[in-house]
């Protein structure tokens, strides 16, 4: 004869979370205001949590207690947590799904491995119209990862498929297609690398419907290429001190330094590549904070190489600038150089529309003036009567590079202005 009554067991251990006798643990939870102190048994925790087990054997006990802090774990969460450790009871009716969510992300801190296999399954299986509509954008993992992980856990869905594409048969492609069906739309393959396209998505081709891989195939191959709609713009990566900027963005950022390495034949594409960052841009000069004047100009940015100007213009969001890979210098002087260019962007969050236009005389590529702040050719032009009165004539045309970025000749005026100089980070 073999009875379990694991019902009453558990509810006797629910009933001891609430004694107050012979606790000999207790935990902090939560960040001020919304903190709480809970009591509980180290015998329990260390057992059902591998996280906690390590937490309270490193901690000494006073008076008989161990105390610990868990802040990045609500108080509410911690309290459906602690009913699973001790009754093995999940009591999440009536719960919003992003407390689903909450659960889940603390029961993988504290290592909750049952838990979180259920939660995930649940989640996919009834909650999969709500993930998608609150679906995140800020994974912290480079796009040729994520597209391995889902390889990985492709194969591991279908265990009699070899790891080497190059001997699959049509059904293990079709196969393996059927597994990824929901996969393979979240995966950013424009994002990649062009070694990253050819070395890891090119022995996966079946996989992908044969117009898109055609289009991506094609943004690597034809620099004259446009891109399809509803393509998924990069990740938003969380990087600390590219830039402190009032104009342009981290994506903004991150074409202007694809097209300063020349890493994009096709700069219509550079929006939908993965962010890139290999400089530091430091804050030269901000019209806002150091004034719009040719000898606030000359002061701040003169001497500087490698510097990138950004103009945002007033009554818009347009933005204009350039690439200087040159001094700037107070004597009026050409500077020569084939490797500037300018640019124009419609506002900081179109990428579609954005005009790269490199310089074509390259003897008048940069111009230096007492008068006038940076001048990129007689292309943008910024000039003032006097070194100490602000620019009174701005404007922009094409005369010394390639590609007009503005469809307007007219003078304008600017909302502000800033001077970067750029360093190669240090990874």
């Amino acid at each position: 004869m073999h009875t379990q009554f694991f019902s009453r067991l558990s509810q006797n251990y629910i009933e001891l979370l609430k004694d107050d006798e012979y606790y000999d643990a207790t935990i902090e939870v939560g960040e001020d205001p919304n903190v709480k102190i809970f009591r509980a048994h180290t015998n329990i925790l260390c057992y059902r949590s591998p996280y906690l087990r390590r937490v309270l054997v490193s901690e000494k006990k006073n008076n008989g207690l161990v105390h610990i802090k868990l802040q990045n774990i609500s108080p509410e969460i911690f309290q459906i947590i602690l009913e699973y450790i001790y009754g093995g009871i999940l009591s999440l009716n009536g719960q919003d799904t992003s407390d689903f969510l909450k659960t889940l992300t603390a029961a993988n801190v504290l290592h909750l491995q049952e838990l979180v296999d259920y939660l995930q399954k649940y989640l996919i299986e009834n909650k999969s119209e709500w993930l998608e509509q609150h679906f995140g954008d800020d994974l912290q993992m480079k796009e040729i990862e994520v597209w391995e992980h889902v390889l990985k856990w492709g194969l591991a869905q279908n265990p009699t498929l070899i790891s080497d594409p190059n001997a699959w048969s049509d059904d293990d492609f079709r196969t393996m297609e059927n597994t990824l069906q929901h996969c393979l739309p979240l995966v950013r393959f424009f994002s990649l690398s062009s070694v990253e396209f050819s070395q890891k998505v090119h022995p996966y081709k079946k996989l992908l419907k044969h117009q898109f891989y055609e289009e991506l195939l094609n943004s690597y191959l034809d620099p004259n290429r446009e891109p399809i709609e509803n393509i998924l713009l990069p990740r938003n990566m969380t990087v600390d001190n590219i830039i402190d900027s009032r104009i342009v963005n981290l994506n903004i950022v991150s074409i202007i330094s694809r097209w300063i390495d020349r890493t994009d034949l096709n700069y219509k594409f550079s929006h939908l590549r993965e962010l890139y960052f290999p400089y530091q841009f430091k804050l030269l000069l901000r019209g806002s904070r150091d004034g719009f004047t040719p000898k606030k100009f000359h002061e701040l940015c003169d001497v500087m190489h490698n510097t990138v100007t950004f103009i945002k213009l007033k009554g818009s969001e347009e933005i204009i600038g350039g690439y200087n890979p040159l001094k700037w210098e107070t004597p009026r002087n050409w500077g020569i150089t084939k490797d500037s260019f300018i640019f124009s962007f419609k506002n900081k969050d179109n990428y579609k529309d954005t005009v790269i236009s490199n310089v074509k005389n390259l003897d008048s590529a940069i111009f230096s003036h007492p008068l006038s702040g940076p001048i990129f050719g007689k292309d943008i032009i910024m000039h003032a009567h006097n070194e100490n009165t602000d620019y009174d004539t701005i404007f922009c045309r094409k005369f010394c590079y390639d590609k007009k970025i503005r469809d307007s000749e007219k003078k304008f005026f600017i909302d502000d202005y800033e001077v970067f100089q750029i360093k190669k980070r240090r990874v």
